[in-house]
């Protein structure tokens, strides 16, 4: 099952900006709503995989939230 991930979108002048507010840093920009969407998950892809890497050999644990 795929996870969603809330995004935000800001026209500009080049196109879209595009970032995931619970992902800090991950960001892409487009020069369509369409592009900059698809740019994005790209984006959280990688920041994931970067994230799982760097965090490989560390003590973590699950909290339940709400």
């Amino acid at each position: 099952m795929a996870t969603r991930y809330k995004v935000f979108l800001k026209k500009t002048d080049e196109g879209y900006s595009v970032w995931a507010p619970g992902l800090p840093g991950c960001w892409s920009q487009g020069a369509t709503e369409e592009e900059a969407l698809e740019n994005i998950r790209d984006a959280i892809i990688a920041y994931l995989k970067t994230v799982e890497h760097l965090s490989k050999g560390k003590v973590a644990r699950y909290v339940e939230v709400g």
